[in-house]
């Protein structure tokens, strides 16, 4: 796996399910097109996974 994730908020959330707003929100993501960076592990790909749909996913 790689080490690091860039993940951008690529569409909104409005209309999105409460808890999918949430798991944007910990992921640090607030507004649309920004993007963070958090490590490879088992949470955050789970985190991913939830919002697939709403982010994209870049390996570094």
């Amino acid at each position: 796996m790689a080490k690091k994730l860039e993940i951008t908020l690529t569409k909104s959330v409005i209309g999105a399910k409460p808890a999918q707003r949430k798991t944007v929100e910990a992921l640090g993501l607030r507004k649309l097109n920004q993007t963070v960076e958090h490590q490879d592990n088992v949470a955050i790909r789970g985190m991913i996974s939830k919002v697939s749909h709403l982010v994209t996913v870049k390996e570094q």
